[in-house]
């Protein structure tokens, strides 16, 4: 880990709650280590505070006054003698500053560097980083003016219809398909202000839209060494509102030749922003078996199980 601490790792506090704090903690008691666990007064009988072997209250039911405070996680981790911080997913687990907070207090921190999160945190600025690293993308716009000019140049050279997305955030907020050029203005305004609402940032970028695409995502693994792994693909293109509904391993239309392809693009993609730990670099594959990198997650993901299922 690329972290200041250089003791042994023997007290691990999870900064989550429920099934994926139970799961981190489970896993970390089988490898001996001591674990604390974090509540806030909506979990104070919940199974993962039972299950470990130490807890600390850290505020109130609502998760911006908890879970998602990083001066009271890194409280926690303080008074319990953590000498680890693992986020699990959601709340902090993509923040560099709790990253960083975590390694400003000598604590390692069960994940990336802070700055290959800072790095892949935004759309625009992890798409510039990949085109410079020669890691396929979809052609588009990811400039930094953000002038409505700006973005009907670069869709009028990719070609209709596109795709606008905000630049921070995901889930599908903050974007929209446009058919036609006389759609773009009407949907530049309404994903800026949705993306403004839903992340504070209502920087965008423009995709040329890749009809009938499947999504795939590499498992990668790297190490503080400088070595990176990749644990094979998930398939998630069944999607609700932009939100996976099923995971599918192997990806059924993979072949060995385009697995080695998509798998060493994605090594490459965490090489480029020296990442460590556990990561997920997700694809778009279009019908001609030609994939782009979509973004990468810094972090563990939910649907991490079905690679554990399939390794």
């Amino acid at each position: 880990m690329k972290a200041p601490h250089t003791g042994d790792v023997s007290t691990l506090l999870v900064a989550n709650r429920r099934e994926i704090a139970l799961r981190i903690t489970r896993t970390a008691r089988a490898m001996g280590l001591r674990t604390v666990a974090v509540y806030s007064d909506a979990d104070t009988n919940a199974l993962h505070v039972k299950f470990a072997d130490d807890a600390v209250r850290i505020g109130p039911a609502p998760v911006g006054d908890s879970y998602l405070s990083i001066e009271k996680i890194s409280a926690a981790a303080q008074v319990s003698g953590a000498t680890a911080v693992h986020p699990g997913y959601g709340f902090l687990s993509e923040n560099a500053k709790f990253a960083q907070a975590v390694a400003d207090a000598g604590l390692t921190f069960v994940g990336p560097p802070p700055s290959a999160i800072d790095a892949m945190g935004d759309k625009a600025r992890a798409k510039r980083r990949m085109i410079e690293a020669g890691i396929p993308c979809v052609p588009g716009y990811q400039g930094e003016d953000q002038s409505d000019k700006a973005f009907v140049a670069a869709a009028a050279k990719a070609g209709f219809p596109v795709m606008v997305k905000a630049a921070a955030g995901g889930g599908g907020r903050g974007m929209r398909l446009v058919e036609k050029p006389g759609d773009l203005a009407v949907a530049l305004k309404l994903a800026r202000s949705e993306a403004q609402n839903a992340f504070g940032n209502g920087d965008l970028i423009l995709e040329k839209a890749i009809v009938r695409p499947r999504h795939v995502e590499i498992q990668v693994f790297a190490d503080s060494h400088g070595h990176v792994i990749h644990l094979g693909e998930r398939d998630c293109s069944v999607q609700r509102r932009h939100q996976k509904v099923i995971e599918e391993a192997p990806c059924p239309v993979m072949t060995p030749e385009l697995r080695e392809l998509m798998g060493k693009a994605a090594v490459e993609a965490a090489r480029a922003v020296g990442y460590v730990g556990a990561g997920t670099v997700e694809f778009l594959l279009d019908e001609g078996g030609k994939f782009y990198f979509l973004e990468m997650n810094t972090r563990l993901q939910v649907e991490h199980p079905v690679t554990e299922m399939i390794t």
